[in-house]
């Protein structure tokens, strides 16, 4: 059987706070998402950036039990 589903989905206004590195934005639902990765220099950097330094945080946020 093969069926196929067809939606409109308008979106007025999205307000997205933060992306990082790992996130995954994702509107409506989907059977099938693809990889998009994009870099922009939009601070006109000449350079890579320095090397992060740990803060020395060693445990997590959120207390995670053990299996």
């Amino acid at each position: 059987m093969h069926l196929t589903v067809n939606q409109s989905i308008y979106i007025h206004f999205l307000k997205v706070g933060s992306v990082s590195n790992s996130s995954v934005l994702q509107i409506g639902s989907t059977g099938k998402m693809q990889a998009m990765s994009q870099l922009y220099n939009t601070g006109q950097f000449e350079g890579p950036a320095e090397e992060a330094v740990p803060l020395g945080v060693t445990e997590p946020l959120v207390p995670l039990t053990p299996f």
